[in-house]
């Protein structure tokens, strides 16, 4: 039997990177997923057709997780479509660096509502629905430990979840309910090439820094999720697991 079958789980920000390889690890141990995106309908559509050709049950959802009422109504299309929730993962994220003369309050405000309010009312709305044993798995990062300059705000959101979710690690304990956060180095996404960091002189400086010698890939933050999510990490709670290569 696989490690989350029968359980269910959402994933924001599944459309791509990160969060859309979270989302086929969770399906590929046996978790119906509901693959959720902001903009990119597209994408999150092909992670759930890569999911149901393999088999998986998902499902792709719009909300925009800074939004209560879209947060709320993610949560719900879970509950509605399959049943129940047990699994969340906060993979939403806007990642942007300024200078501390480029930072304005237009760029502070996008970044902590989705990295920060949005996990807050994602975990608002699904706390309704999770039971015993049910997860939350926040996605953080490695900023916060090697405090890259021109990141005062992405790593402030960052630094804000990590404590975050030792809070709610406490809170929600009492109802059997685990927190934890995984935190990875540079990964290289559709996002890193994009941004033309993929190939670059920083990607070189990022694997430089990295013990293990490369950059991450999507599927090695997946895995570990994926462990939290299940019941071999039954006895975890209110950890920052680094998934960086190595770096501190």
């Amino acid at each position: 039997m696989s490690k989350l079958e029968g359980k269910v789980a959402v994933v924001t920000g599944a459309s791509k990177g990160i969060g859309a390889a979270i989302a086929k690890a969770l399906a590929k141990d046996g978790a119906a997923v509901i693959v959720n995106y902001a903009s990119s309908k597209a994408g999150a559509d092909a992670v759930v057709n890569a999911i149901t050709a393999g088999g998986g049950r998902a499902v792709a959802v719009q909300a925009d997780v800074s939004q209560a009422a879209q947060a709320q109504n993610l949560v719900e299309a879970a509950v509605q479509r399959f049943g129940r929730l047990d699994v969340l993962v906060n993979n939403s994220g806007v990642y942007e660096f300024a200078a501390i003369e480029e930072v304005t309050e237009e760029h502070y405000r996008r970044l902590f509502d989705v990295n920060v309010l949005g996990v807050l009312l994602a975990t608002q709305a699904a706390a309704k629905h999770l039971g015993e044993g049910g997860s939350i798995i926040n996605i953080s990062s490695a900023v916060t430990d090697v405090l890259t300059p021109t990141s005062a705000v992405y790593t402030g959101t960052k630094g804000a979840l990590n404590a975050i979710s030792g809070v709610l690690a406490n809170e929600l304990a009492p109802r059997k309910i685990r927190v934890n956060v995984v935190s990875p180095g540079y990964v290289e996404t559709e996002g890193t090439h994009t941004a033309g960091i993929a190939g670059s002189e920083m990607e070189a400086g990022f694997v430089a820094q990295t013990p293990l010698g490369r950059a991450g890939q999507p599927d090695d933050i997946a895995g570990v999720v994926a462990f939290l999510a299940s019941d071999d990490a039954r006895w975890v709670t209110g950890e920052v697991i680094n998934a960086s290569g190595g770096v501190r």
